[in-house]
């Protein structure tokens, strides 16, 4: 059931025990709005807790409230007012879906979200999460401690490319700017989240050993397969890399993590990626989306061009 801005604030304010959780391979925006909302909550005097079916990358260590992000384990059991999904629909939370006890708030930005909440609130025009809990503190007509600006602004930054993609507005500035005044240090954000040691730029070097042109130069792509994936150490950053190479007009990295199942990533300067990652289960934004081909990695390979090779000549 779609719900409007008031009515999220209102079910926020009437829980009191409340688990926040986000997607599987979680990113800035997932890691940072969870963090934000629970700040936000714990300021109001309730008892947040934020729990993630993964690991957390090291990098979102400079983030208040990184070392009190839990993980579900086999056969825990929470009973909770409410579970707040930010970012994902429920297929990709994983294990949380199972131990958390509670009605389902789902607050999302990504327009191809399944509707399979039992509330979900949805606003396909912000940039990132971190926008629509930004808007939801204000709703409700609260503060931004330091703590809550710094991870807010970290999903705002990480989802619009450093203010640098089409999904910034005017709103995303002014939201970024509101959160700088709150005390967020922009370079201290950054300069975290830019780190990587030694081992992953090695491995990044490595995996654009792998890099294609395909569809006359309009595409590029890398495709990693099982074992290419076992012997890097991390490949973190690799869309960000291909995705800048002059006349493309999309950017694909699929890569093989388990065995028969591919995660597929793509970046576009036009076309709608979308349509591309539906097809497989996905979804996304219209120059952002991915999704998992659980096939073999030469079968979701062919696969997953073909598809590609049809969006590129229907732009045609």
């Amino acid at each position: 059931m779609k719900i409007s801005l008031r009515e999220t604030a209102a079910k926020l304010s009437a829980a009191q025990k409340i688990i926040i959780t986000a997607h599987t391979n979680p990113d800035g925006d997932a890691i940072g709005s969870s963090l934000g909302l629970m700040h936000f909550l714990q300021e109001l005097g309730k008892e947040a807790q934020v729990l993630i079916d993964d690991d957390i990358p090291a990098i979102f260590d400079v983030l208040p409230g990184y070392e009190h992000i839990g993980k579900p384990e086999e056969g825990q059991s929470i009973e909770a007012d409410l579970l707040v999904a930010l970012d994902v629909s429920l297929d990709r939370i994983g294990k949380v879906s199972e131990v958390v006890k509670a009605p389902v708030l789902n607050i999302d930005h990504h327009i191809t979200n399944d509707d399979t909440a039992d509330m979900l609130y949805l606003d396909g025009t912000c940039a990132a999460a971190a926008e629509i809990i930004y808007q939801l503190v204000k709703e409700m007509e609260g503060t931004f401690t330091k703590e809550c600006a710094m991870c807010l602004y970290t999903g705002l930054a990480t989802d619009s490319g450093w203010f640098r993609y089409s999904n910034t507005t005017p709103a995303t500035m002014r939201a970024g700017a509101e959160l700088i005044e709150a005390g967020v240090e922009p370079n201290i954000i950054s300069e975290a989240l830019e780190r990587k040691p030694y081992e992953s730029v090695k491995g990044l070097a490595d995996a654009m050993q792998h890099i294609e042109l395909f569809h006359e130069g309009r595409a590029v792509g890398v495709f990693l397969d099982f074992a290419t994936i076992e012997a890097l150490e991390s490949t973190e950053g690799l869309i960000d890399m291909i995705r800048v190479i002059d006349g493309t007009e999309l950017a694909v990295v699929l890569k093989e993590k388990e065995k028969d199942s591919c995660r597929v990533s793509m970046r576009s300067k036009g076309l709608d990626v979308t349509k591309i990652a539906t097809k497989f289960g996905g979804g996304g934004h219209v120059r952002a989306a991915g999704c998992a081909i659980k096939k073999p990695f030469a079968e979701a390979k062919a696969e997953l061009l073909a598809a590609i090779n049809d969006a590129l000549e229907q732009q045609a």
